[in-house]
C-alpha cells in the first residue's frame, strides 16, 4: 500500500503532530514569555495571544504532562474523527480558553498551557465515544465531570501544581471542556444537515 500526501491531511494524527512540533518548538525556543497570554498586550489587540498561549508552558514538566494527555486523547479518541475534525475542536476548545479568561477571569494577567483545550478534546472524544459504546462513554463521562466539578469547588486535583512547578488555572479546564461540547455539537449539527 502506497502513502499519500492526501492521506496525512486526512489523518488525525496530522493534528496531534502538529500540536506536538509546534508546542516543541516553542518551547525550545523559549517564546513562552512572547506568546503566553498577556492581558495588557491583549487589551492593546493582540488577540493571537489567545491561541498561542496554548501552545507554550511553564517548563519541560508541564510541557511533557500535556503532551502525556494530548496522546491519551489520540489513542483513546483519535480514530472517530478526521483531522478536519479534530482541528475544529481544538481551535473552538482554544478560543473557548482563551476568550472565557479574558472575559471572566479579570484578575489573571497571564496563562500558559494545552490543558484547558485538551479538555475540550477530551469532551468531543467521550461524546464520540458514547455513539459507538454508550457505557464506556457514559464512565467516562462521569469522571471527566467529576474531575471539572472537584477543581471548581476544591481546587486543583492534588499534586499537580507540585508536578508543574506552578499555579493550575482549573478555570481554563472548564472553558475548553464546554468549547469541546459546543464544537462536538455544532460538527453534528452541521454534518447532519450535510448528510440529510
Amino acid at each position: 500500500m502506497r502513502f499519500r500526501m492526501g492521506d496525512l491531511y486526512r489523518s488525525h494524527w496530522a493534528v496531534w503532530a502538529g500540536l506536538f512540533l509546534l508546542s516543541s518548538l516553542f518551547q525550545l525556543l523559549g517564546w513562552v514569555e512572547w506568546l503566553r497570554f498577556d492581558r495588557a498586550l491583549l487589551d492593546d489587540g493582540h488577540v493571537l495571544l489567545l491561541f498561542s498561549s496554548q501552545l507554550v508552558h511553564l517548563n519541560w514538566p508541564h510541557w511533557a504532562l500535556n503532551m502525556a494527555g494530548m496522546t491519551m486523547i489520540a489513542l483513546l479518541f483519535g480514530r472517530y474523527g478526521s483531522a478536519l475534525y479534530w482541528l475544529w475542536v481544538v481551535t473552538v476548545s482554544a478560543l473557548a480558553v482563551g476568550i472565557g479568561l479574558w472575559w471572566l477571569n479579570p484578575e489573571l494577567q497571564w496563562y500558559v498551557g494545552l490543558s484547558g483545550a485538551l479538555h475540550g478534546l477530551m469532551l468531543a472524544g467521550i461524546l464520540r465515544e458514547m455513539q459507538v459504546n454508550r457505557v464506556a462513554g457514559g464512565v467516562l463521562l462521569l469522571l471527566i465531570v467529576a474531575k471539572l466539578a472537584w477543581e471548581q469547588f476544591a481546587g486543583a486535583m492534588p499534586s499537580s501544581e507540585s508536578l508543574i512547578k506552578g499555579r493550575v488555572v482549573v478555570d481554563s479546564h472548564l472553558y475548553g471542556a464546554i468549547g469541546g461540547v459546543v464544537a462536538y455539537g455544532l460538527w453534528r449539527a452541521v454534518s447532519g444537515r450535510l448528510r440529510g
